[in-house]
């Protein structure tokens, strides 16, 4: 396709959940192109990035510099959002700040990091709320802020702030995946009276496109998404209405959640790639257990009057994002919101999280 793109933009973690909106979003009109780094230019997700056109694939790891460096020449802009469940947090932490050194050395002009809440410090430092896959983040995050501070007319940087995204809540493999009991469909999760700001991934698209387009406001920006603060039982009673099917909520704790359906994962490290006799790396009971602390005591907050500002056509509620995936799911093909919950039909879908299609599979 010829491109008169505009702009053209280095992304780490296209193949990602959260990557391949961003991209779809990022070359729609051609204003921009995308260099996609990807360790598997064959696999499933690199082509469906190829087919979008304006994007060509860098073969790699992110953990090379010689890569990283090949990534952001001739490139304005960068999308740098690091697989932590690929690494483990210390090893994220490294390259993050190496990717937006090299950035800088490379010539970027605006550099965008996927991020994730630094719900430790928002806890006031107390280790019931740590998730390494959080805190990692969140720390660059922070620190790339800092940076900016002295960069930003050289190369200017926005952090991008998600949280767990809404589809996880009907997709298998993932920390919220839903059971159907005696026709029932069932969340049992630590959640408490607890709620979980839940992302759509089509949003994410619109933002991060947002960000690149409006580089003078964004630079120095933490941009914190959510559709909206998301009470489990709302969600149970948001699929009733939309399915016509029951559903519910049952509170969960923390041991008996891991005698669940997890059961087979709790003890191994939350990154493929960290060393478990490493003691810094996490195992993924501990990982989660902080993580579900995080929604169940309110530590994360969002300003939803900036959100509806950047993205007046947002999704703003679970019953909006239910009501519209249904419809999706229906014109895709892939059936009912009701049929795509069923065990036979979830767990033979194409994942949602890559973790699953790397070295992972079948353990979260």
């Amino acid at each position: 396709m010829h491109s008169e793109a505009r702009s053209k933009i280095f992304v780490v973690g296209g193949t990602g959940a959260q990557g391949i909106p961003v991209i779809s979003a990022l070359v729609a009109d051609q204003q921009y192109s995308v260099r996609a780094l990807t360790r598997y230019p064959d696999s499933r997700r690199a082509k469906s990035l190829l087919a979008l056109g304006n994007v060509s694939l860098l073969e790699g790891t992110f953990a090379d510099e010689a890569v990283l460096r090949e990534g952001f020449r001739g490139c304005d802009g960068a999308y740098i959002n690091i697989d932590g469940f690929n690494t483990g947090e210390k090893t994220e932490i490294y390259w993050a700040i190496r990717s937006y050194e090299i950035a800088i050395e490379e010539g970027v002009k605006f550099f965008v990091y996927g991020n994730l809440d630094y719900a430790l410090k928002k806890a006031g430092y107390d280790s019931k709320f740590r998730a390494g896959h959080y805190d990692g983040k969140g720390r660059i995050g922070e620190w790339i802020l800092m940076q900016n501070e002295a960069n930003r007319n050289r190369m200017g940087a926005a952090v991008f702030t998600t949280g767990p995204y809404m589809e996880m809540a009907i997709s298998a493999m993932t920390p919220m995946t839903p059971a159907v009991e005696d026709g029932v469909v069932t969340w049992r999760v630590p959640l408490g009276n607890g709620a979980v700001p839940h992302v759509a991934l089509d949003d994410c698209g619109h933002y991060v496109r947002w960000l690149f387009d409006n580089p003078e406001r964004a630079n120095g920006m933490n941009l914190e998404v959510a559709i909206e603060h998301v009470d489990y039982r709302a969600l149970a009673a948001a699929f009733e209405k939309v399915t016509g099917h029951p559903a519910r909520y049952i509170d969960t704790d923390v041991d008996t959640y891991w005698n669940g359906p997890l059961r087979m994962a709790a003890d191994k490290p939350a990154g493929y790639n960290a060393d478990p006799s490493d003691k810094s790396t996490m195992s993924f009971r501990d990982n989660f257990t902080g993580f579900w602390n995080i929604w169940k005591y309110g530590v994360v907050q969002r300003d939803y009057a900036l959100l509806d500002e950047i993205h007046p056509n947002r999704i703003r509620t679970v019953e909006e994002w239910l009501r519209r995936e249904d419809d999706l799911g229906r014109a895709q093909g892939k059936g009912s919101l009701w049929e795509r919950v069923q065990p036979e039909k979830m767990y033979t879908a194409p994942p949602l999280l890559k973790v699953s299609e790397d070295k992972r599979q079948g353990v979260l």
